[in-house]
C-alpha cells in the first residue's frame, strides 16, 4: 500500500501544469528524434542539459524521461515504413515490420508497436515503482568498500558492454577517468592535471563533455562519412488498425516482450537492444509457422517493440536505486542528475522523494501522451523524414554553440585575444568524438569515467583510510565480494561469447567450403 501512496503523491507532482508542459515537449521531441535516423535520445538528451540548468530539476528530469520513452516509439516508425531504424534497438523491428509495410500492413505494424509500447510502459513503470524501494533498502547497507565494488561493476559493465571489443570499450573508460582527475583533488585541495589553466580548476564539465562527443561528434562523423538516407518510404495503405486476429497475435507477444525487457534493462550490460533481439527470437520460437518470421510476421514487431519500452523503464531501477548507468541515454540522465546538484542512489529517495516519485509517475504520464501522440499524427512523423540532413546537422551544431556558450561563458586569452573557454573545449572533445566514432571506439564509456570516475575515487580512498591502508578491507563483506566477481564476470563473459561466435562462424565455413 506504501507503493501505492507514493506513485500518487508522485502522481500529484507529475500532474502539475509545468510538469506535464514538460512531459509533453519531452515525448513530442523523443518520438521526432526517434524517427529521424542517427539521431537518438542520449544526443537529444545531451544538446539540452546546458539549455535547462536554470529550469525546474523535476519538471527537466521528467522531460529527459520522456525524451527517452518517445525514442523508444519513433523508432519504430522508420523501422517499419523506411527500413531504417531510428534507434538501434529497433533493428529487429525492421525485419518484419518493412515487410507488413510493403504488403500494405504498415497501420496494423505500427499500431501493434504502438499499443505494446503502452502497455510494456505502463508495466514497466508499475515494476519499477515495487522493485525500487527495495533495491534501495539493499543499497543502504552499502560502505566505501562496496560502492567502490559497485563503481567497478559499473566500468567494467559500460566498457563490455559497448562497442565491438572489450579493449576499445575499456580504452574509452580510462579516457574518461583520466578527464575526471583534472580539477582540484577533493582531499588534498592540489590542483591535478590543470596545466596552470585556471579554468580547469573545477575539472571538466560533463555538460560540455557531452554535448560535445554526442553532438558534435556525430554531426562530423556524418559529414566525413556523406551518411545520407536514401530509403523509400513504404505508403500506408488500407486498414490503419488492427483487426481481431491482428490482436489476438499480438496480445501474448506484448506481455512477453514486457516480461524479457524489463530484467535485461535492469541489468548492468543489458539494455533495450539484447532485450528486443531476445524477444525476437522467443516469438519465434512460440510461433505456430516460424516460417513466416521474416515475411511479415506481426508477432516479430509487437515482441521487441514491447521489449525495448519495458528495457527503458528498467534502466531506470539502477540509475535512479544505484546511480549507476547502462545505456548512453542514462548515463547522459545521470549527468542531468548531477547537473542540479542531485545524486541517484539510495539516499536521492530519501531527501527527494517527492522529486524521484514525481519522475517515476510522470512515466506514466508520458506513455499516455505517446499513445495518443503516435497513432493519429503517424503521417507527421514520417513528413520530418523530408528535412535535408545538412540542415538537420547544422541545427545540432548551432544549439550546442549556443547551449554551451549559456551554460559556460568563461573565457581565456589566446595570446591577445580573449576566446571562449567553454566552446574551446567543445570544439576539442567534438574533435575527440570524432576520432573515437572513426575508429569504432565506443562514447559512453568516456562519459561514464568522467561521471563515476571522482566517487569510485572517493570511495576507493575512504575505504583505504577507514583500514589504514589495508587493501583487504575492500573484500570485507560479502556483498563486495560479490559486486568484485560480478565485475570480472563483465570482462571475461563477453570475451568468452566473442570468442565462441568466431569459433562457430569459422567452423561453418570451413563445412560450406568442404
Amino acid at each position: 500500500m506504501e507503493t501505492f501512496e507514493l506513485l500518487w503523491q508522485g502522481l500529484q507532482t507529475a500532474l502539475q501544469p509545468s510538469h506535464l508542459l514538460f512531459a509533453l515537449i519531452g515525448v513530442t521531441l523523443g518520438t521526432a528524434v526517434g524517427v529521424l535516423p542517427g539521431i537518438g535520445p542520449a544526443l537529444t538528451v545531451a544538446l539540452l542539459l546546458p539549455v535547462t540548468y536554470k529550469l525546474d530539476p523535476a519538471g527537466s528530469l521528467i522531460m529527459f524521461a520522456g525524451i527517452y520513452y518517445g525514442g523508444m516509439y519513433g523508432g519504430s516508425t522508420t523501422s517499419i515504413l523506411l527500413n531504417t531504424p531510428g534507434e538501434s534497438a529497433s533493428i529487429i523491428t525492421a525485419i518484419d515490420g518493412n515487410q507488413m509495410a510493403k504488403q500494405g500492413r504498415g497501420g496494423p505494424a505500427l499500431a501493434t508497436a504502438a499499443i505494446g509500447s503502452f502497455i510494456a510502459g505502463l508495466l514497466a513503470t508499475l515494476a519499477l515503482a515495487f522493485i525500487a524501494p527495495s533495491v534501495v533498502a539493499f543499497a543502504l547497507k552499502f560502505g566505501p568498500s562496496e560502492y567502490f565494488a559497485l563503481m567497478l561493476l559499473a566500468f567494467m559493465t559500460v566498457s563490455a558492454a559497448f562497442g565491438e571489443s572489450t579493449l576499445r570499450g575499456l580504452t574509452s573508460l580510462v579516457i574518461g577517468l583520466t578527464l575526471g582527475l583534472i580539477g582540484i583533488d577533493q582531499l588534498t585541495g592540489q590542483a591535478r592535471l590543470t596545466m596552470g589553466v585556471q579554468n580547469l580548476f573545477d575539472g571538466i564539465s560533463v555538460t560540455t563533455l557531452a554535448v560535445a562527443l554526442f553532438a558534435v561528434g556525430e554531426a562530423l562523423a556524418v559529414v566525413s562519412q556523406h551518411r545520407m538516407s536514401d530509403g523509400k518510404i513504404e505508403a500506408i495503405k488500407g486498414s490503419a488498425w488492427m483487426n481481431r486476429t491482428d490482436w489476438k497475435r499480438s496480445w501474448k507477444s506484448w506481455l512477453r516482450g514486457t516480461a524479457i525487457g524489463f530484467p535485461i534493462g535492469a541489468m548492468p550490460a543489458g539494455g533495450a537492444d539484447v532485450s528486443s533481439f531476445l524477444s525476437y527470437s522467443v516469438e519465434k520460437h512460440f510461433a505456430k509457422d516460424p516460417q513466416e518470421f521474416g515475411e511479415g510476421a506481426i508477432e516479430g514487431v509487437a515482441g521487441p517493440e514491447a521489449a525495448n519500452n519495458a528495457s527503458a523503464a528498467g534502466t531506470l531501477v539502477p540509475l535512479l536505486t544505484l546511480g549507476l548507468p547502462t545505456t548512453a541515454t542514462a548515463a547522459i540522465m545521470l549527468a542531468g542528475f548531477q547537473q542540479f546538484g542531485l545524486q541517484p542512489g539510495p539516499l536521492l529517495f530519501a531527501t527527494n522523494a517527492p522529486l524521484v516519485w514525481g519522475l517515476i509517475s510522470s512515466l506514466l504520464v508520458a506513455n499516455l501522451m505517446l499513445l495518443v501522440l503516435n497513432l493519429p499524427l503517424i503521417g507527421l512523423w514520417v513528413k520530418l523524414l523530408t528535412i535535408p540532413q545538412p540542415w538537420l546537422y547544422a541545427g545540432i551544431l548551432l544549439f550546442a554553440t549556443l547551449g554551451t556558450i549559456g551554460a559556460d561563458g568563461s573565457t581565456a586569452m589566446l595570446g591577445p585575444v580573449p576566446v571562449s573557454f567553454g566552446l574551446g573545449l567543445l570544439l576539442a572533445f567534438g574533435i575527440l568524438g570524432y576520432v573515437l566514432r572513426r575508429f569504432h571506439y565506443p562514447i559512453a564509456p568516456v562519459v561514464v569515467g568522467l561521471i563515476l570516475g571522482p566517487m569510485a575515487e572517493k570511495s576507493l580512498r575512504q575505504a583505504l583510510q577507514i583500514s589504514q591502508g589495508d587493501w583487504l578491507a575492500l573484500f570485507h563483506s560479502w556483498i563486495a565480494i560479490l559486486l568484485w566477481l560480478l565485475a570480472i564476470a563483465a570482462v571475461l563473459v563477453p570475451l568468452w561469447l566473442r570468442a565462441r561466435g568466431k569459433a562457430r562462424l569459422l567452423e561453418q565455413i570451413a563445412t560450406d567450403e568442404d
